[in-house]
């Protein structure tokens, strides 16, 4: 089917030397990841993911690169589904998951057959080698034998039943299980009905694991804690004060303290705290700290804590000194930084990145960010053939004076003269942001005629914490303005949009506000909305965090109901008459599908121009990880609902429509 679709979009190519991005360019893209490199300092491991169209999934190969770039890349493994490569402490093999269900494979670097060295029931979603090399920590799901019932309901004691991903749960739990790196018996170390262990992390010693471990009985991130045990199992011992969302363990280098991401009761954000490595109180590394921290680790000195995050539309690695809390940045560029991996003996450092023209690739560069070079370049063929837009930023002012930054993007083939249709897109969160990084949506709009207009609104992250939280009690006031003086601004800078023509879409918070446009202003021509709400008193009560919304709207929806109600898009259904297409997964935990019903009846009983698709087995994170054919549909959908209304293509084709007969 790879081959079939390459053909296809190459006989494109015929009339003009490249084309525009199509939602089946997703079957085509290699998605380059999680570098790591070689204890000698000389190779970088890391992951390839191509898509089957025909088998409709991702399938992973690692490969190897030398850290100096005097050799191509080399596809190392050959079996379906590699990933995770772990190079061990002496840089002799290279472990890494394998097989269904994934167990742990060793490939020795002197030649021969990887050989598996697991052989846990469910499998390993996670492992990490211990400091001496003998050893493995593995995570893997265990529970309660089957037994014999005389009924198939499904029995619950406590409000947290499901979670968007994991649908409604099952009696199984993840926990930690340490193994002989030359394999056989795998030893359980953690327990717990009640709780799922995670992101296992060894001792600099090999003496204790540092874990989070996530209560299952209450909502999720309320009671999760940061724990140690000893590495041949026995009494577990929490370390650190319970906070929200307690994750990512990392011992310091002298084993002395644990360093770890949580959010205080008082702050959505995640900050980066330190607690002894016996126990005690904990501390924040930086009083006050304005970026959204992930990918922690500590230097090697135990000075800094290293951590990528968003920051004003880019993404990319910074040092936080632990003694006066200062960050600084380390990488730069209008560009997304992720997955950074660090060799201190070279004093060099890996990384994947990507920016509006380039999908992830592999870069190599000094610890302080200089002498990068690029190590990879898995899509230059398929891109070098494609018409990629560049990207303006346009910053302007929001309604009570604050600077927001927006992002436009002209149409493939932009002719001066011209008039052009533009779309509005919204991302979710609210605290999640838009920027210089990649988006295959903003590619396909792009080459099918239409201007692209984003923009990170208050509640955005990379903007400091005052603006994250200015979206309190303001979903649809201010954070609405914020958006439509975007709007204004694009118009006024480009007269050449259509101001007849324009549409708005987005996902999650983006498609409730999607929601909340169109039933406020009548000045879009077509709207997309995806797992978006319409309802927040009924979407609290059926979502996987129930009432998680108090933070922001002022209480839950039994202490200001009034507040729930007047911030519902389906209030105002009455006022729509934009013309919107409902896009919403059926296996939903976090924005139900009832939402989407409950919009899409809502907009039919007053009759506006709507329609409504279900992707089945599907949930939330349809649109980034979901299954590839359901993901490129999506697109699809989405094309044909703007041509049908933004360019007034009333021949336009919905996706599902029954295939030509040959005559």
């Amino acid at each position: 089917m790879r081959i079939l679709v390459a053909l296809f979009l190459a006989g494109m190519l015929c009339a003009s030397d490249k084309r525009g991005v199509t939602p089946e360019d997703y079957f085509l893209f290699a998605n380059v990841a999680d570098p790591q490199i070689s204890p000698d300092g000389r190779l970088v491991a890391y992951t390839i993911t191509h898509v089957d169209a025909e088998q409709n999934r991702r399938n992973s190969e690692i490969w190897l690169v030398p850290f100096d770039g005097s050799a191509a890349p080399r596809q190392l493994t050959s079996s379906i589904g590699a990933t995770s490569p772990r190079w061990s402490p002496d840089g002799k093999a290279l472990a890494f998951l394998g097989g269904r269900p994934a167990q742990v494979q060793l490939l020795p670097m002197d030649g021969g057959e990887a050989r598996r060295i697991t052989s846990l029931k469910n499998g390993v979603t996670a492992f990490a080698w211990s400091p001496d090399g003998t050893r493995l920590v593995c995570v893997s799901r265990t529970g309660p034998a089957p037994a014999e019932r005389s009924t198939d309901t499904r029995h619950y004691l406590a409000s947290y039943y499901k979670f968007n991903g994991r649908s409604f749960f099952d009696p199984l739990r993840s926990h930690l299980w340490v193994v002989s790196a030359h394999g056989g018996d795998a030893r359980q170390i953690t327990s717990g009905d009640q709780r799922n262990d995670l992101d296992p992390q060894w001792s600099p010693d090999g003496a204790r694991v540092a874990f989070a471990s996530e209560r299952t009985d209450t909502e999720p991130g309320a009671v999760d804690e940061i724990r140690t045990v000893s590495a041949s199992g026995g009494e577990m011992k929490q370390i650190a004060d319970r906070h929200e969302g307690d994750r990512s363990p990392r011992w310091s280098p002298d084993g002395k303290w644990i360093a770890y991401l949580a959010a205080s009761k008082e702050d959505e954000s995640q900050a980066i705290w330190i607690a002894g490595a016996e126990g005690g109180v904990s501390r924040q590394a930086a009083r006050r700290l304005d970026y959204v921290p992930a990918s922690l680790s500590w230097r090697d000195d135990g000075g800094a804590l290293l951590f990528v995050s968003g920051w004003k539309g880019e993404q990319h690695l910074f040092s936080l000194d632990v003694r006066t809390g200062d960050v600084k940045a380390v990488t730069a560029g209008a560009r997304y930084v992720t997955a950074p991996a660090i060799h201190y003996p070279s004093s060099r450092m890996v990384y994947t990145a990507n920016d509006i023209r380039q999908l992830d690739e592999l870069y190599a560069s000094a610890l302080d960010g200089s002498a990068e070079r690029r190590l990879t370049h898995t899509n230059d063929d398929l891109l070098g053939r494609l018409e990629l837009p560049e990207i303006e930023r346009l910053p302007y002012k929001s309604a009570d004076g604050w600077q927001v930054d927006g992002f436009f993007m002209k149409p493939v083939g932009w002719q001066e003269g011209r008039k052009y249709p533009m779309v509005l897109s919204i991302h979710g969160g609210p605290a999640g942001q838009y920027g210089m990084g990649w988006y295959h949506e903003f590619q396909v709009y792009t080459s099918r005629g239409w201007a692209v207009f984003f923009a990170n609104p208050r509640g955005s992250t990379g903007y400091g914490v005052e603006f994250q939280r200015g979206v309190k009690m303001e979903w649809g006031g201010k954070a609405y303005q914020d958006l439509m003086n975007g709007v204004d601004a694009a118009l006024a800078k480009y007269p050449w949009i259509d101001r007849e023509r324009l549409g708005v879409t987005g996902g999650s918070y983006g498609g409730f506000m999607t929601n909340w446009i169109v039933s406020h202003t009548d000045r879009f021509k077509a709207a997309v909305t995806l797992r978006s709400i319409s309802n927040f008193i009924s979407d609290d009560g059926t979502r996987d965090g129930a009432y998680g919304h108090k933070r922001d709207f002022g209480g839950d929806i039994f202490e200001n109901y009034e507040f729930y109600w007047r911030s519902s898009p389906l209030r105002y259904a009455k006022e729509v008459k934009t013309p919107i297409l409902i896009l919403h997964s059926d296996d939903d935990q976090r924005v139900p599908l009832e939402q989407g019903e409950q919009w899409f009846r809502a907009l039919q009983h007053f009759h506006v121009p709507s329609e409504f698709v279900i992707f089945p087995r599907e949930n939330h994170d349809l649109t980034r990880n979901g299954e590839p054919k359901h993901l490129v549909e999506s697109l699809k959908w989405q094309v044909y609902w703007f041509d049908r209304y933004l360019n007034g293509n009333s021949r336009a084709v919905p996706p599902d429509a029954p295939l030509a007969q040959p005559k």
